[in-house]
């Protein structure tokens, strides 16, 4: 991880497409912008991971589904 030090109103450059702005520090809150191409999502971390999860039980096969999935096969395949 690459830990920077940057105080309000200053930026840094994440490649050619992306800027961050500090805009504001204030006790334990910081408010950063982002200057990034409109095509690019940009989520919080805990929605990020929450989507990454569904996505991940979405691919998952359970024994029921290849049970119905070779029945419907093998009903087919008697017609």
């Amino acid at each position: 991880m690459l830990i920077l030090s940057r105080r309000p109103g200053e930026s840094m450059h994440l490649g050619d497409d992306i800027k961050i702005t500090i805009l504001q520090v204030k006790g334990q809150q910081v408010k950063i912008g982002f200057d990034v191409p409109e095509h690019m999502p940009i989520y919080r971390e805990e929605l990020y991971l929450k989507v990454q999860d569904e996505n991940k039980l979405a691919l998952e096969l359970d024994n029921t589904d290849i049970m119905v999935a070779t029945a419907l096969w093998t009903s087919k395949e008697k017609q």
